[in-house]
This record gives structure tokens, sequence and C-alpha cells, in this order.
């Protein structure tokens, strides 16, 4: 039970809230556990003929996203920052689109109003007794959008969990809202395979005691954070984690103690995973949320010791470029926070950056590690950035390598299968003769 109990009764219908947003404004929508479904639902439902030309700005949304169908063209417009499933047909089909940019400076996009919200719709816990909400499980981007929009509109959700840090944002601010009590929208964890689980072995091989942690969602964090149970004093400071870190801080394995930044606390800027999670994150002090330009500053990661970063991508060319928002031209994710901790961990005291993938997509048709990116395929960290790459075939750094070297290095822990026509496509472009 909350202290503010009267709250409750300036509560409107999600259809009476929903009607703040207006013709050719720019909507900010919460994102990931936090996304405010009973309000998109009601957005994407409003009656009026009159109501054209919206964009929405966004990171990766749970469930549907109804306001992206053919029959809203001319009403509602999708600008993800980052997307997911729901947006990937959409914006193949030119009815959304996707901006490129790094996840740190999304926040300055809004508070400079290069992108400039008219409204914010946020899902919120429910206000205490010093009349503040929190913006729960994803702080991430929405701190700044909800400070930067004129108006705010609410989900204000008995089961929002209550976070800790900088994600507290006053009631009073709050222009209209509904008042639910439904389970928030989860992620439950990725089965893990035997390629999983050797990429998680070798990472973990990598993991040194007092290290501090940056691992994001999927089954390869999964598995690195499944093998790290007989280290010692790790620290986390991640724009994101999922249920697998909760065993290692419970267990006593992640303390915070040899951070540099906000020791003795998680750091993280948002959270994805099962309701497990999102209990353990309730109402949590060990646990602070902070918006994505400061878990993403690369010049606060660099102050922490021995920054494991692990990114994954979709594709990783014989120079070392590694395309990981792209399929060709076809839009998957993002950039998100690569660039912020690959740079972040190569430059922390005894740092590693890490890109890891599988050697292989397609049931093993197609290999990930490729004589060239595929047309239209966009580089997220340069080959001027990348340090260790890591498959099920072994791990390799590439830092201060030549170009034959890299290739040479990144054939070995291909698949075997595309090893030969790899080799074939080095010796062509780089004039190599192998032994």
């Amino acid at each position: 039970m909350h202290p503010l109990r009267d709250w409750t009764k300036g509560a409107k219908s999600p259809a009476e809230v929903v009607r703040l947003v207006e013709s050719g404004h720019h909507v900010f929508l919460h994102g990931a556990c936090a996304t405010p479904t009973t309000l998109i639902d009601a957005l994407a439902a409003d009656p009026r003929s009159s109501l054209r030309d919206v964009s929405l700005y966004h990171l990766h949304l749970l469930g549907d996203a109804p306001f992206a169908r053919p029959e809203q063209a001319g009403r509602f417009f999708s600008r993800s920052l980052f997307t997911g499933a729901s947006l990937r047909k959409p914006i193949e089909e030119g009815r959304a689109d996707f901006i490129p940019v790094f996840l740190s400076d999304i926040p300055g996009l809004f508070r400079t109003r290069r992108i400039p919200l008219d409204v914010a719709i946020v899902q919120l816990s429910p206000p205490d007794a010093h009349g503040m909400c929190t913006l729960g499980p994803s702080v991430d981007t929405a701190l700044a959008a909800v400070e930067s929009a004129r108006v705010v509109l609410a989900e204000i959700n008995e089961q929002m969990p209550r976070t800790s840090g900088a994600s507290s944002f006053p009631f009073a601010r709050v222009s209209a809202y509904c008042h639910t009590n439904r389970p928030l929208l989860t992620q439950e964890p990725e089965p893990e395979t035997p390629d999983y689980a050797r990429i998680g072995e070798l990472i973990a091989d990598l993991v040194e005691d007092g290290a501090t942690l940056q691992l994001g969602i999927g089954a390869i964090p999964n598995a690195v954070l499944s093998r790290l149970g007989k280290k010692n004093d790790l620290g986390v400071h991640t724009e994101m984690f999922s249920d697998f870190l909760v065993d290692l801080m419970k267990s006593g394995v992640v303390t915070n103690q040899r951070k540099k930044v906000h020791r003795g606390r998680t750091v993280t800027s948002f959270v994805a995973g099962s309701k497990m999670l999102l209990d353990f994150v309730d109402d949590n002090h060990a646990v602070e949320f902070h918006p994505c330009d400061r878990t993403n500053d690369t010049a606060l990661i660099r102050k922490n010791p021995k920054v494991v970063a692990v990114n994954s991508a979709i594709e990783i060319d014989l120079t070392g470029q590694v395309c990981a928002d792209s399929i060709g031209h076809r839009i998957y994710s993002g950039i998100g926070g690569q660039m912020d901790f690959i740079r972040g961990a190569a430059l922390s005291e005894g740092g590693k950056p890490i890109i890891a993938l599988p050697s292989t997509a397609a049931s093993g048709k197609v290999s990930r590690i490729t004589a060239a990116l595929k047309h239209g395929a966009g580089v997220v960290t340069t080959r001027g950035h990348v340090h260790w790459i890591v498959t099920e075939h072994g791990a390799v750094n590439l830092h201060g390598l030549g170009l034959r070297q890299r290739g040479e290095a990144l054939i070995g822990i291909a698949h075997p299968d595309f090893r030969g026509e790899l080799r074939a496509s080095l010796a062509e472009t780089r004039h190599f003769v192998f032994d």
C-alpha cells in the first residue's frame, strides 16, 4: 500500500488521457518492461478522424505496436531510436523509420530540443508520501523525455516496481493519468545452446576478479553470467541487465567494492527480464537506475577498473568491422550502447572490450565472419575500436594487428566449413599467400 491514496481520485480513462495528444505532436513512448501498453492501445484506438501526423519516438517496445499497422498510415509514424521485432517490418516497408544514434546521445536530443517533444507517454509507480513517482525499470532516455516534454501522460500502475537512483519524477508534473493494476510485460531468458555455452566459457575465462561488468540481454550474456560464480568482488556498471545477474548479487560475487564510480551499487539505466527480476529491483537500494547519458558516459565508464564489456554482432568482416544493427539494409535493432562501452572498456585500466557472436546463422548455412559486410550493412563498431572477438571456436584480440593478421585470426575462429572460402577471399584481397 502506498501512503498517498487520494491520488487515485484524479485518474481518467485511458481514452481520456490520450486525447491530450494532438495532430503534429512529437510523442515519446516509454519502453522495455515499462512499455505503457494501456495508453499505447488507447492512442492507436483513438476515434478522432482529425488526428494526423503524430511522430512517435521510442526505444525497444515490448508487446504489439498497433500504431504501426497499415491502417494507421497518416495518423502515426514511428521513429525508432532502437527497434525490435514489432517494428522491423514497418521500417522495411517504409511505414516507420529508424534513427541511428548512440544511446548516450539520445537524452541530449530531447533536452536540446533537436527532437522537440510535445508529449511523453510513460508508465510510473504510484506516488510515495512525498509525491514522487518513479520510472520503474526503465530510466534510460525516459527521464530526459519527461523533463523535456510539455505534457506528461502516465499509466500509474500498482504493480510498477519502485526503483532507486535517478528514477524519481514528481506526481505533480503529470498532466493526466490512468490507474491500472496489471502485471508488466516481461522477457523470459533464452534457452542455452552448446555454442552459447562455449562462448560463455571463453568470455568467463577473460573476466578477472575485481572486474566491472557490462552485459546486455540474450543467451550469450546469460551464458557468461552463469559461469562467474567462482569470481570475486565483481562490479556492475551497465546500460541494462537481465535475470542472470540476480544470483551473482545475492551470492556476494557482485560486491561493487572495487568500482570507482557509484562504489557499492550496481548501476544500470534499465532492466529487462522476468517478474523475478522486476521484483528484485523493486525498492532495492543496492541497484541504482540512472539515465543512459550517465551510465553510457565513456568518461565515467573508463574510471572503473578492468571493465569487461560484452556486446553482440550480426556479422564481422575480415578487417574487424562490426555490424550490429542491420542485416544489409534491413534494420534489425540499433546502435544502442555498444560503442559507448567498447570505447569505455578499451580506456579502462585492464579493460576488455568484447564482441561475441555464434560463428554461423541460418542453421549453419551462413558464416557470421565474412570477407565483406553485406551491401547496406551499418558499421556500429569500427575496425579501429574493435579488440576481442569471441565465437564458439575461440577468442582473439585484434587490437594492434594488421589487416592480414586480423584476417588470419578471424578465420581461425570462424566455423570450419567456411574457413576455406574465407582464406581464398583474404588471399585475393590482401595478395596474401598462406603457408
